[in-house]
């Protein structure tokens, strides 16, 4: 077999076509965020505020979907790399098996624990409570009772990544997304002799949209990723390989989900103040997707290429990439900076912001968007450590950074100065991330590359 693109394709050309349909793929999915909580915001501002108390909920399914998805892909690579081809299709097999699994668990636990969930969260909220409870347990209920689309959805399209057909899954994502925004507004409001849904239909739009991606996802692999071989006549789940998918994925999802306890801890810092301002807080997560969604494109360009190059025992590739990819991210991260700290006040009147929002989230914004300047160069290099199969790294910065650094100086900053300190905990958080991750990124180089 000709030898794969990622091995001999020269860099920029290489990580560039790989990562532009992703990231925009992900910008579709952005904006489909924004859309999703601006329909929302026109039935109130507890619907929104709703919507948003339910993100640590859905960061902590994406945690396990990404996750297990990024170590089947990180596997997956460096196997193709090897010219390991039944370990490509173990990779491939026993991910989609875990996604499955890991789904059901999820839509068990989701339906049962909805209620104990915002009983906990909002049980010292200054605002209109019942209601807020009543909306959140609406949307938290659908998305988990269908949480096996986006864990298929999300499986499907890394199956393609890895194998460097980053085209066919940006088209996949997108048109999930672009299912999703068509429908928020009909089910929503009720269009079209429908039913006039609220909350419940934003949710029903996102797990229909899901689905359609899930769907073209899986055609696609079936026909075109001729590197993989989706057959599951006699499969058991393989023991190895499942650990092997662990060993990179778990730190993934411990970090992602970890991002799920920070974000409920800040709600529960929030909260007392006003509710309005654990809504400024889940805007502010809608609006800097756009931020992020770019660099985490590009991850998914950078993360097979490293990956396949370090099975191929190629340094000079790997480097060229992780440096590459993060010059592109640190431009990305400061182009966004500017923009939040020049236009705090129009980006929260895109969500029908009161005075009251705009009052609190104006500076809000502007502080949390001092973290961006760090940010990229932290998020690539994490990734090039889940690439070399050190994802337990990327678990220790992640840590440190959001919880024992931001989620207590938050908490003292709210006891001491009030709400507007409590913003600052963010790029608090990001320098000591700064300075950790270029620790353990001197670590990994002598350890795993300097040598290679």
């Amino acid at each position: 077999m000709a030898e794969n693109k990622m091995g001999v394709q020269p860099i920029p050309k290489l990580l560039f076509g790989m990562s532009l349909p992703i990231i925009i793929s992900m910008l579709v999915q952005a904006m489909y965020n924004v859309v999703d909580s601006i329909f929302v915001s026109q039935i109130s501002e507890d619907a929104l505020t709703a919507v948003s108390l339910v993100f640590p909920v859905q960061n902590l399914l994406l945690a396990f979907s990404i996750g297990t998805a990024v170590g089947m892909a990180s596997l997956l690579s460096r196997n193709l790399g090897e010219k390991n081809f039944n370990g490509v299709n173990k990779a491939a097999t026993n991910g989609i098996f875990l996604a499955v699994i890991s789904a059901i668990i999820f839509a068990i636990l989701g339906i049962s624990l909805s209620g104990t969930f915002f009983a906990t969260q909002t049980n010292n909220m200054a605002g209109n409570r019942d209601i807020i409870v009543k909306y959140g347990i609406e949307y938290m209920d659908i998305i988990s009772a269908c949480s096996i689309f986006v864990f298929l959805q999300i499986t499907f399209e890394r199956l393609l990544q890895s194998t460097g057909k980053a085209v066919p899954s940006m088209i996949s994502q997108a048109l999930g997304a672009i299912v999703n925004i068509i429908l928020d507004p009909i089910l929503i409001f009720g269009y079209f002799g429908l039913p006039e849904m609220g909350v419940a239909g934003a949710a029903i739009a996102t797990v229909i949209g899901q689905f359609c991606g899930l769907l073209l996802g899986f055609i696609f692999n079936c026909k075109i990723n001729k590197e993989i071989k989706l057959s599951f006549k006699g499969f058991r789940p393989h023991g190895g390989t499942i650990k092997s998918i662990y060993a990179v994925g778990a730190p993934s999802i411990v970090v992602q989900a970890i991002g799920s306890v920070m974000t409920f801890g800040m709600n529960k810092i929030l909260v007392p103040f006003t509710s309005t301002a654990a809504t400024v807080f889940g805007v502010y997560f809608k609006l800097n997707s756009f931020v992020f969604m770019p660099v985490f494109g590009l991850t998914n360009g950078m993360i097979p290429i490293a990956a396949y190059n370090y099975g191929a025992r190629n340094r000079d590739r790997i480097i060229k990439t992780y440096k590459l990819s993060a010059i592109a991210a640190v431009i990305f991260m400061l182009i966004g900076l500017a923009v939040f700290c020049l236009f705090p006040a129009q980006l929260l009147g895109i969500f029908n912001a009161s005075p009251d929002m705009i009052a609190i989230g104006t500076p809000a914004l502007r502080i949390i968007s001092l973290s961006f300047a760090f940010g990229g160069y932290c998020i690539i290099t994490g990734c090039l450590f889940q690439a070399l199969g050190n994802g337990v790294y990327s678990l220790w910065v992640s840590l440190v950074r959001q919880i024992f650094i931001l989620l207590p100086s938050a908490a003292i900053l709210a006891n001491v100065f009030g709400l507007d300190a409590v913003w600052w905990s963010f790029p608090i958080a990001e320098i000591f991330s700064l300075v950790l991750t270029t620790l353990l990124l001197k670590r990994i180089y002598r350890l795993k590359l300097k040598n290679l």
